[in-house]
């Protein structure tokens, strides 16, 4: 029988951990302490006391994000301060928790460890996985068997839903020509709602898209995939022509929904991806703006695509890459990514 999703199988007796976890133990007492006294109510810092759960929202995501950055750009350095900045949002968290007698961080850290002890039978227990992939499959499994856990454990102490009101499947002032749906729990997008809410949306996008196709809802070649972006594209275009500004909200939403797919039938990252054509954006701008004096104000269109396309030349020579092919001049040229802003 799997452990409860509250249970965790005792993992075998380690070795001597040696001086570097008494080391990284002291190191945490010391920030769990610091953390401690921003908290005090009588001698803490206002604005640490003046925080919550909901208020330390952006700075959680904040955090994450540079903790991202810091490990594209490589620096160890930038990378130990930003992981330290994370950390303290965990330790905030659980203090403020703490203090209204919820949980604290010796909860957090057993609820976590219980969990990789868990989720990792291959290693602490008696299964075998010989690649990533079987090891995938171990997590997937146990993840839905906790899941199931939880929701007998909800059923179980839930109050009995009302009935529903109507009498039969089509309800007082439903569309008689519209689909029936039935009234109950979808599991998969039920857990799939919960897991995407505090994502950033290219992060959410991908997960739908990946457990959806895992489940079946998917595409048979990637020409399938092309036809839709072309046929979303179209659709936006329609409807920022139209101008009204909420469908073509949607519309957006919906091409790059589907260009996510794109990337995942291709194994791509889309937010490496997004983050890479930031990085060189604003390379090539800083040159366009040095080559003007800081000064883009009443230039031509042409005079900065000149200056761009210069730009974009001496980043390819100076990382000894091939000459690009010259991008055609006037008003036929192919769109460039340096669109000056609407007067």
């Amino acid at each position: 029988m799997p452990p409860s999703p509250n249970e965790a199988p005792s993992p075998p007796p380690p070795g001597d951990p040696g001086p570097s976890a008494d080391g990284a133990a002291a190191a945490l007492a010391e920030l769990l302490a610091v953390v401690d006294r921003l908290r005090d109510p009588e001698h803490g810092c206002p604005w640490d006391l003046e925080q919550t759960h909901r208020s330390l929202i952006p700075y959680v995501l904040e955090e994450a994000h540079e903790v991202a950055d810091a490990i594209r750009h490589g620096n160890d350095a930038h990378l130990a301060e930003e992981l330290g900045d994370l950390l303290l949002q965990v330790v905030l968290h659980a203090r403020i928790a703490s203090e209204s007698g919820r949980f604290d961080f010796a909860a957090v850290a057993r609820g976590i460890s219980a969990k990789l002890v868990r989720r990792h039978p291959h290693v602490f227990g008696t299964a075998e996985a010989r690649d990533s992939a079987a090891v995938r499959l171990h997590w997937e499994a146990i993840k839905l068997r906790e899941q199931a856990e939880r929701d007998q454990s909800q059923a179980a102490t839930a109050p009995a839903a009302p009935p529903a009101s109507g009498t039969g499947p089509l309800q007082a002032g439903a569309d008689p020509e519209a689909p029936a749906f039935p009234a109950g729990p979808s599991p998969l997008s039920d857990r799939l709602a919960g897991k995407v809410r505090g994502m950033p949306a290219l992060a959410g996008a991908m997960t739908i898209s990946r457990k959806a196709a895992a489940a079946g809802f998917e595409w048979d070649a990637i020409d399938g995939v092309w036809a839709k972006v072309e046929e979303e594209l179209g659709e936006l275009q329609e409807a920022v022509a139209s101008g009204d500004r909420g469908h073509a909200q949607e519309e957006l939403g919906d091409l790059l929904f589907t260009l996510i797919n794109v990337a995942r039938w291709g194994d791509l990252d889309p937010e490496e991806g997004l983050a890479g054509t930031n990085r060189r954006f604003l390379d090539r701008f800083r040159r366009v703006e040095a080559a003007l004096g800081g000064d883009l104000g009443g230039r031509s269109i042409g005079e900065l695509e000149s200056h761009w396309r210069a730009a974009k030349a001496a980043i390819r020579a100076e990382s000894g890459a091939a000459p690009a092919t010259p991008e055609p001049a006037g008003p036929d040229a192919a769109p460039t990514p340096l669109s000056p802003p609407p007067a």
